[in-house]
């Protein structure tokens, strides 16, 4: 079982290994932009040092509170006393508390102070919990506690997708089996008790895919009523006179017994007073039952709530901690069941008071986000606790400031704010709401009228966000960004900003000190802006450029144009319109009189685009720069090579020069670029326009000689000044300097000039070389686009080192490649044209089904335009409908429920709002697809051969499911859950009641936490020198500093926990690999959502651990939930879904139920030959186990016949001498004797009848104790060093050059067989 994290069964390379789950989704864009955060690198061991700085030893205090035993509590010093109160508000004793204070020898502790500055706090401490009188705050602050409680297990939040709550069902299917192995029910014996059976839907080849089971029916979810109705009194606010009398609220409450009761918060408590519904008579009630708490209140009133009320708390505190906690950012749901509206007074007075007086660390008063966003940004970052300080406020304030934008687009569409600009037309206006600015995406003023119109304002929020997201990743001190989040909503896109301070009582022109306001006509510039810009423009690849302003004079930027410098109010340096922070795509802007490379040109472009601001991806930049480097290396080793072959004699004293050790006076390397030649950059060289040889040549080391030398010459280079270098050697550097475009002569640095082709930007007539040579530099990154990243991508599919399972993973693995999506057409063309196309299918699936629901989001946003917030549910089932259902859709015009009857005859025609309202109910599906054709043509240049859904279907294998499933995603529809009927021609799949909601999309940063992940990744590359001890050590640092900074829900926290279970299962501690592993996937659930592609691999490796640990039940439903989300995101025919089938077959061998075993082995010999080719080990392996079920059958012939199919891959493979060959040998000799001794027996029978003496035929058992043949733990010592022997070994061939499949063939010792149960994991 040996499957760690570097030898995924497939044996891929190392490096894709780093944090890229199964098909590399673990970790957002900008992963390892870390260049910039320099000073957060502080080496490993000072990490270490400072690490141990934080973990004080944490102590037990004692707390007493009123009515309850006085219990223990475990605390570390660092945590704030309120900490304290956020416990004691979630256990089961004392959570109907919130007005307390916390007193130690009659002190009343500060709320917000750290326990160690506390006196006389210590072990063994008691601490008393008092009550404290309510104020109005605290009263309402008890109620929506008390509301929250007696909702503690309803889903509906999670469903609406309401303060972070989102769904997780792990539960359902591990009835809570999983950790307490004492605590289970069956022991060891319980093979006969399990039903094994998978349900129809999930067998091998069974064509229907139903809805229902996405969501299965958690038992704990039938909700039990503690009362009926708890909403706020009509009499509110309390008249003056009850006020002085400590009336603070009244309360309305129906208790489940049907009595309706009048309630009074007081400053001393709740009590019952005499008001009813139609008279107010707020005198206390005989018995009052005045209590502190509202819970106590009722438990004496309603008999029935008490004993529900303690039922609800007990089920609530059992339920892992990971299902309740909020997530920090909005995860949606695209499907719900019909859930009951239930009334709920706080939700009510949410909807209505924009719950600003709710941001509980600031009464009463609307955040500053601006102010938040920057202060957090200047806290100390000297060493790890400030960091982690300032790395968890950052990260608070972001998401708060997420959550708010979020809801304030909505409201903004939703026509609940008021314009700043009443006056102006709907889609010139502009709002402000809670201190948040907000823009629509259309291109007012003809701002953007060359550049594209509304189809560039609609492009420029996302590029000015991922400007945003790398300057803030390289967090240069002084420099500061707005808060940016850009939602899409009901078809329309909404940017929200933080606002600067100062800049709306000024005009614009008067406030820009950097940058241009109008696209470089005007240009000023700014000393103190360049000095801040110069420190990211290496990060970042920006060059430091002059551009001419309206009177031709020279102005000097680092930066695009656009981005624009305002000092605030507060005298923070903003910049802002970073829209072009990275340099133009030229293969989607044609220019003319502009030649593209040859490659680019071969693949016809450059390709007109809707707008001009196609920009190129920071993560191609990087790519491109780092190919460069190795081709300056090579061309430096390959000049030094023929020095030396000239000149014998005088290597010598070049390389004593040449050592970094020799002190050498220098040369500065600050020239200014244009002084190099630069018929230079137009080498004839091949590999200069980017094509790779091959997708290996990175480690070129012991491919070309003099590399070393070339390595070290150029780090003198860059380290001294090199005045005392040997002119010859400082020549080669300047020559490969030259070919490879670097902008200094003196050492390799590669920047790109942001405004290159910008209309309206004019460069001084002294910089024509240098503009000439970032233009071929420009048209080389393009052709590295097209020529090297593409091949290599569609490479990595094949090997199945990326192996994505749907859109969001692909558009994922085309991003970390640096391949923007407008590429799709050109990708799939690609794999048209691969010669091993057949095994791309998966990908060219998943590439069309991504096309065609890109293509329809694009049309379905001007779609919902048009369409009136009374239609909306008719127009999205309508457009649904012409888009998947084969009956040929007529929209039903909703009838309108505000109408009578009689006067209906007249007004038939007369839609309220009048006019063109109702154009989308003449979209027919002929005519969506069509347009669907045509946008696949113009905007991806792909041509689609299809008129309709089924057609599609037919032509490309896509499942409608999965394409409803894709719309939904990107469109925020959320549909209701049951059987829908595409094919039914009679009536339409969809109608307006299965349409729940439509929820916003939303793009913003994930600010970093930069020490844990520098953590995580030493950890990981520790794990892959064999290391595995100290790894686990790492990782669980990094667990705790992610912690730190995330909280407890975070994708990166998820990685961190699979990897953690993974390396306690092969150190073979498999009772924790369950503990984290479950903690893995409920919060892959929480975060990335139950059928992402992520959780689907968290599911197979928690049926892998449970399986170790001797749950069989439990395994089999996690891998039968596994192989039904697979079903539902990408259909059956996946190289993922083999080694599914091969683990449920492994399994369902086990437990003995053969022929259900063979139809899942049996799919996954046919899947694994298809996309694995019919020779490769991995076939091998499956016609093995295949035999071994022909063999437990007893049918030996069988059997002997798929062994022999084995024993032929692995001779042709791996030759007669390797073990595996052997192995199978020996066992096909077994076969045969089990074979001839059954024969005789046969013929025994035949002849002797009856009384024939019958020898016991010997069927060797499958293992199924947690050391079978799945899961060889590794234990011995023995095992360890050979891992530790293999890994180095692989990590040499790996340098040198020789592909990975030599790699499987020579290892001495085979991954493939040992956990069929793993593979391509991170």
């Amino acid at each position: 079982m040996l499957n760690v994290s570097f030898c995924s069964i497939t044996g891929h390379s190392v490096d894709t290994a780093v944090m890229n789950g199964g098909g590399a989704h673990d970790l957002s864009e900008e992963e390892s932009k870390q260049d910039g955060a320099g000073d957060t690198d502080g080496g490993e061991d000072s990490n270490e040092q400072e690490v141990i700085v934080i973990q004080d030893t944490g102590f037990t205090v004692k707390i007493q509170a009123p009515g309850t035993e006085p219990f223990d509590l475990q605390v570390s010093p660092q945590e704030m006393v309120q900490e304290i109160h956020q416990v004691l508000m979630d256990r089961e004793d004392t959570c109907h508390r919130t007005c307390f204070s916390l007193q130690l020898d009659g002190n009343v502790l500060d709320n917000f102070a750290e326990l160690k500055s506390i006196e006389g706090l210590q072990e063994g401490s008691l601490l008393k919990v008092v009550e404290e009188p309510y104020t109005v705050r605290e009263a309402r602050i008890h109620v929506r506690h008390i509301r929250d409680l007696l909702k503690g297990l309803d889903p509906s939040d999670a469903y609406n997708g309401v303060d972070c709550n989102s769904l997780s069902f792990l539960s359902v299917f591990t009835d809570g089996d999983l950790g307490g192995v004492g605590k289970r029910k069956k022991k060891g014996s319980e093979l006969e008790q399990i039903d094994c059976t998978p349900p129809e839907h999930i067998l091998p080849g069974s064509k229907e895919r139903p809805l229902l089971p996405l969501q299965p029916q958690n038992k704990d979810w039938k909700p039990m009523q503690c009362l009926k109705v708890l909403t706020m009194s009509g009499w509110n606010p309390p008249p003056g006179n009850r006020k002085m009398h400590g009336d603070l609220m009244y309360l309305y409450m129906v208790t489940v017994e049907e009595r309706h009761i009048s309630i009074t918060a007081s400053t001393r408590g709740f009590y019952l007073n005499q008001s009813t519904t139609y008279t107010f008579n707020p005198k206390p009630a005989n018995p009052s039952f005045l209590s502190h708490s509202l819970v106590e209140l009722l438990s004496q009133i309603s008999p029935a709530f008490k004993k529900n009320f303690t039922a609800l708390q007990k089920k609530r505190v059992q339920r892992h901690p990971f299902e309740r906690i909020a997530t920090p950012f909005q995860v949606y749901s695209w499907t719900a069941p019909q859930v009951d509206h239930t009334m709920d007074c706080v939700r009510a007075e949410d909807a209505y008071t924009s719950r600003l007086g709710y941001e509980e660390h600031i009464p009463g008063q609307t955040r500053d986000w601006n102010e938040e966003l920057q202060t957090t940004r200047e806290l100390a970052r000297k060493n790890l606790p400030e960091r982690l300080l300032r790395e968890r406020a950052i990260f608070k304030v972001h998401s708060d400031f997420a959550a708010a934008a979020t809801r304030g687009s909505m409201a903004v569409i939703d026509g609940n704010v008021m314009a700043i600009n009443p006056g102006e037309e709907t889609r010139m206006q502009m709002f402000i709401w809670n201190n948040i600015f907000f823009s629509l995406g259309f291109d007012v003023r003809d701002h953007y009228r060359e550049l594209g119109g509304d189809a560039a304002a609609h492009a420029a929020p996302t590029n000015d966000l991922n400007g945003v997201r790398a300057y803030g990743a390289v967090d240069v001190e002084g420099l500061y960004t707005l808060g940016t989040v850009v939602v899409d909503y009901r078809g329309y896109r909404v940017t929200a900003q933080s606002i600067i301070p100062g800049i709306l009582e000024r005009e614009q022109e008067q406030s820009v000190i950097y940058g241009s306001i109008d696209f470089g006509k005007t240009v000023v510039s700014h000393g103190k802006y360049l000095e801040l810009l110069e420190r990211t423009s290496r990060p970042l690849k920006v060059q430091r450029h002059n551009v001419l302003n309206e009177k031709d004079e020279s102005m000097e930027l680092c930066s695009s144009v656009e981005c624009k410098g305002i000092i605030g109010n507060d005298g923070r340096h903003y910049i802002l319109d970073l829209l072009r922070t990275f340099p133009p795509d030229l293969n989607f802007l044609p220019v003319e009189g502009e030649e593209l490379s040859p490659e680019s040109v071969r693949q016809g472009f450059p390709r007109q685009h809707r707008h001009r601001l196609a920009c190129l991806r920071q993560e191609l930049i990087e790519a491109f720069v780092e190919h460069r480097y190795l081709l300056f290396m090579k061309m430096a080793a390959l000049q030094l090579m023929q020095q030396k072959a000239n000149k014998e004699s005088k290597l010598a004293t070049l390389t004593e020069n040449s050592s970094p050790g020799a002190a050498v006076p220098a040369l500065p390397s600050t020239e200014t670029p244009d002084e190099t030649d630069s018929s230079a950059t137009t080498t004839t060289n091949a590999s200069q326009n980017g094509e790779c040889e091959s997708p290996l040549e990175g480690k070129a080391e012991d491919i070309i000689p003099g590399l070393a030398q070339a390595k070290e010459l150029a780090e003198s280079l860059d380290t001294e000044d090199g005045s005392g270098i040997d002119p010859k050697s400082r020549e080669v550097v300047l020559n490969a300097c030259k070919a490879v475009g670097s902008i200094s002569n003196t050492s390799f640095d590669i920047r790109f000039n942001p405004d290159i082709f910008s209309p309206g930007v004019r460069f001084p007539e002294d910089s024509a070389d240098d503009i000439q040579k970032q233009k071929q530099l420009l048209k080389d990154a393009g052709a590295f686009l097209v020529s090297c990243q593409i091949p290599s991508l569609v490479k990595d599919c094949l090997d199945h080192s990326a192996l994505p399972m749907d859109g969001a993973t692909l558009t994922e693995a085309l991003h970390q490649r640096g391949i923007n999506v407008r590429y799709l057409g050109n990708v799939l063309a690609f794999v048209d044209k691969t010669p091993a196309k057949a095994q791309l299918e998966h990908f060219y699936r998943i590439g069309i089904s991504e096309l065609i629901t890109r293509c329809a989001k694009h049309i379905f946003k001007t779609y919902l335009q048009g369409v009136e917030l009374s239609a909306l549910s008719a127009a999205v089932s309508h457009f649904l409908n012409c888009f998947l259902s084969s009956f040929d859709a007529v929209a039903h015009l909703p009838a309108d429920e505000l109408v009578s009857r009689r006067k209906n005859r007249k007004r038939r025609n007369r839609v309220p709002g009048g006019g063109d309202n109702t154009a989308w109910a003449s979209l027919t599906p002929s005519e969506l697809w069509k347009n669907i054709v045509s946008e696949a043509q113009s905007y991806y240049h792909f041509t689609l051969h299809c008129e309709n859904a089924d057609q599609v279907v037919e032509k490309y294998g896509l499942q409608k499911i999965t394409l409803l499933r894709e719309i939904s995603i990107k469109a925020g529809i959320q549909i209701l859950i049951k059987e829908y009927n595409f094919d039914s021609r009679h009536k339409p799949a969809f109608t307006e009641e299965d349409i729940l909601n439509i929820f916003p999309v939303v793009k913003h940063v994930n600010p970093k936490a930069s020490d844990a992940f520098h953590f995580f990744q030493s950890g990981q590359a520790k794990v892959q020198q064999g290391y595995l001890k100290e790894g686990c050590e790492l990782i669980n640092e990094a667990l705790n500093l992610f912690n730190n900074v995330y909280g407890a829900m975070h994708v990166e926290i998820c990685a961190c926990l699979r990897l953690l279970a993974r390396l306690n299962y092969i150190m073979g501690d498999h009772h924790e690999a369950l503990s984290n592993q479950q903690k893995a996937v409920l919060m892959s659930e929480r975060v990335l959502g139950v059928e992402h592609p992520n959780t689907i691999q968290e599911y197979m490796h928690l049926a892998l651990y449970c399986f170790a640990n001797g749950q069989l039940s439990t395994a089999l439903k996690l891998l039968y939930r596994a192989r039904y989300l697979m079903l539902m995101v990408c259909g059956e025919d996946h190289p993922e879904m083999a080694l599914l089938d091969s683990n449920i077959g492994l399994v369902l061998h086990g437990v003995m139920e053969y022929d259900l075993s063979l139809r899942f082995l049996e799919n996954a010999l046919a899947i694994n030959s298809k996309y694995h080719g019919p020779r490769s080990l991995k076939v091998a392996l499956s016609h093995h186990l295949v035999a071994r079920v022909y063999e437990s059958k007893a049918e030996f012939r069988s059997a002997l016949q798929q062994e022999k199919e084995g024993y032929t891959i692995y001779k042709n493979q791996v030759g007669e001498a390797h073990e595996k060959t052997k192995e199978s040998s020996e066992y096909l000799k077994y076969l045969t004797q089990q074979a001839v001794a059954l024969q005789r027996t046969m013929n025994e029978i035949y002849k002797n009848g009856s009384n024939a003496s019958i020898m016991p035929l010997k069927v060797r058992a499958l293992n199924i104790n947690p050391c079978g043949i799945l899961t060889h733990s590794l234990c011995s010592q023995k095992d360890l060093e050979n891992l530790k022997a293999e890994v180095q070994r692989r990590q040499q061939l790996q340098e040198s050059g020789k592909s990975v499949e030599d790699l499987t063939v020579h290892s001495p010792l085979e991954l493939e067989d040992k956990i069929p149960m793993d593979v391509n994991v991170d």
